[in-house]
This record gives structure tokens, C-alpha cells and sequence, in this order.
């Protein structure tokens, strides 16, 4: 493989030992934690945004009506990811917040895509702030906050008054319980009244941990624009809608599900604690059985919660790896041994299955 050709390769994402603190792990197993996520904010307002949208999303807007807060992407005609985030729809307007490296992609394609007639673009980025809160006591501590709280996953709910505050609750499974949306200049009070609440403050690097723990895909990571949305697991978080009718891919993402099935899926990697070496960083394949069969992905430290060594844990890992390697098969990734496990990884051991 050639230098060009390793650069046009997606990251490796990573959360390295010392960016989670093993009490983070503990608020994150036991109680909330709330962090500031780096996202974009892209709307698109008129009476044919949740049309438009609808034409264009792997998932269903539509169906479950307004007050719909549903993951899905974005796709070329031939079936590939380009940008993928979550979609709330309020009203006649929809807001799709994505990874902030995905707001052009996601703006160049509703401009290209939505007639003007029926809805017009904004992006909304600058003034409007995200923040996703995560743990059991998720809801416990939102609802301390006077925050607006849906019935149910895949539900958003705007505040009343003149905050403009909107609470979304996630599907299950999702890295995060609750995404937060609020303008700009109430952020920080916001952020203080969730952790007057309860919450413990957390840099983005516990998402991260949070999203590999889950096996979601990323952008950039697991997820480019030669990436079928079957092969990083939407059909098992609920990504995409096979009764909706028509988007932008849907055909060649339709024929794979009703007649095929991927030759690559999304896997676990659980290293060996023993011993404890740090995984490679840049390009790095798998290999199986002298033969490479995938990528690495992602790589996380997880630290240890139990009063052990100081800086003691394990490292995991997600990888893009050819079906026919099973779990519990022993690969060879990042210059360390690891097992091959099914997702999402049980949290906070991260032990096989």
C-alpha cells in the first residue's frame, strides 16, 4: 500500500490512557454525565421540509410524526454514506445535527437536493450549542433541571418560554440518553443548572468511549463514502427503514438487505490486558490466520474502576472485518492480539461475550 493510498484511508479514532478518568467511568456506569458535543446544526424550515427530508434520510421522519427525533444518513445515488446524524422534526421544521466534519457535506446536499419553494437551509452551527447527557441518571438529572422531557426514546420536545431549549431523547442502544440543544448565549447556564443537578462534566472523549463501548460507526472512522450503511450496523441501531419507499441509495440499500448480504461487518476488538502495550496508531489492518481480512477503526482505553495500579485497564476496540471471521476468532490488529467480540461491548469490563 502506498503512501497516497494510506492517506486517503479513513482515521483510526482513538481515546487514549489518561483522557478518561476511572471515576468518569463509574458516573458513566452509575449516575450522568453531561458534555458538550462537536457538532453541526443544519435546518431546513417550510411546509416541504419533512418531504424533502424524507427523500433524502436512510430513515423514516415521517411515520412516527411530529416530534420525531430519528438517526439516519445521508447517501450518494449509489448506496454510500456521506454524512450521518440525528434529525428531529418539529412543526415544519426539521434540525439534522452531525459531526461538525460533516456540515458541508450535509449543507451541499440539501442545497443541491430542496427546492427553495418548499424549504429553505440554514445552518444553524453558530448559534445553537449541543450537549448530549449519558448515564443511567440521565433523565433523573434533566428533569431536576427543568428541562422539557419526552414520553420516549425517538421523541423531541421543545421547552416553553423564550429559552428555545429542545430535549431529544435517543433510541435505544444510542451512545447517549438525551442531545440538548440550546442557542448559544444560554449555553453555559444550561450547563450549569445540569450539573447543579447532578451531572458530572465531561470533555468529548467520554462520548468517544461511549460510542466505540456502543459500536456505533463515525464518520471519518468507520464510515466514508465507500461505506454501505449495512456494514456498520445501521440495520442493528435502527438507522435505516426498509418500508419507507424512496431516498437518495435506497435502491442499492434495499437489493442488500432483500437479496444479499454484506461482505464486511462491524466487529469488537477486546485486546489482551497482558500485556499492556499500546496499540499502533495509524493504518493498520487485521489479519486472521495469516491473512488480512479488515481495518481498525477505532481504539479505546478503558480504564480500571476497581482500586487497581494506577493507569491499569484494557484497550478495545471496533474494526471493519470480513464476515466469515466469527466471534471469539483471535485476530492480529494493531500490532496486538485481539478476540473478536459481538457489539455493543458490555460496559464497564468490556468483557467477552
Amino acid at each position: 500500500m502506498t503512501e497516497r493510498e494510506t492517506e486517503a484511508l479513513p482515521q483510526i479514532a482513538r481515546v487514549e490512557p489518561g483522557a478518561i478518568a476511572p471515576g468518569l467511568v463509574t458516573a458513566l456506569h452509575t449516575g450522568a454525565v453531561v458534555c458538550r458535543a462537536d457538532t453541526a446544526v443544519v435546518a431546513l424550515s417550510g411546509p416541504g421540509a419533512v418531504t424533502c427530508v424524507q427523500g433524502l434520510l436512510t430513515n423514516d421522519l415521517e411515520l412516527p410524526g411530529d416530534g420525531a427525533f430519528v438517526y439516519g444518513a445521508l447517501l450518494t445515488p449509489k448506496g454510500m454514506v456521506v454524512v450521518d446524524g440525528w434529525a428531529a422534526r418539529m412543526d415544519t421544521t426539521v434540525t439534522y445535527t452531525v459531526p461538525s466534519d460533516g456540515r458541508d457535506r450535509a449543507l451541499a446536499i440539501f442545497t443541491r437536493s430542496v427546492p427553495p419553494r418548499l424549504a429553505k437551509v440554514v445552518d444553524r452551527s453558530a448559534d445553537l450549542v449541543t450537549f448530549r447527557v449519558a448515564g443511567p441518571r440521565a433523565l433523573a438529572v434533566a428533569s431536576a433541571a427543568g428541562l422539557p422531557l419526552p414520553n420516549g426514546p425517538g421523541r423531541v420536545l421543545r421547552g416553553e418560554g423564550s429559552e428555545g431549549v429542545e430535549t431529544a431523547r435517543a433510541s435505544d442502544g444510542a451512545p447517549f440518553v438525551l442531545q440538548v440543544t440550546a442557542p448559544a448565549s444560554s449555553a453555559a447556564l444550561l450547563a450549569d443548572r445540569l450539573r447543579a443537578s447532578g451531572a458530572i462534566s465531561a470533555e468529548p472523549a467520554a462520548l468517544e468511549l461511549l460510542r466505540v463501548l456502543a459500536g456505533w460507526p463515525r464518520l471519518g472512522a468507520e464510515m466514508d463514502d465507500k461505506t454501505i450503511p449495512q456494514e456498520v450496523r445501521f440495520d442493528e441501531i435502527g438507522g435505516v427503514s426498509y418500508t419507507k419507499g424512496c431516498y437518495t441509495g435506497q435502491e442499492t440499500v434495499a437489493r442488500l438487505h432483500f437479496r444479499g448480504h454484506t461482505n464486511r461487518q462491524l466487529r469488537g476488538l477486546l485486546f489482551d490486558p497482558e500485556p499492556p502495550v499500546t496499540p499502533v496508531g495509524g493504518w493498520s489492518a487485521v489479519s486472521h490466520m495469516d491473512r488480512e481480512v479488515g481495518r481498525v477503526t477505532s481504539l479505546a482505553f478503558v480504564p480500571d474502576t476497581g482500586g487497581g495500579l494506577p493507569g491499569a485497564g484494557r484497550w478495545i476496540g471496533l474494526a471493519v472485518i470480513r464476515r466469515e471471521v466469527a466471534p471469539g476468532a483471535m485476530v492480529r490488529a494493531a500490532g496486538r492480539d485481539a478476540r473478536v467480540v459481538d457489539l455493543p461491548f458490555s460496559f464497564p469490563a468490556a468483557s467477552p461475550a
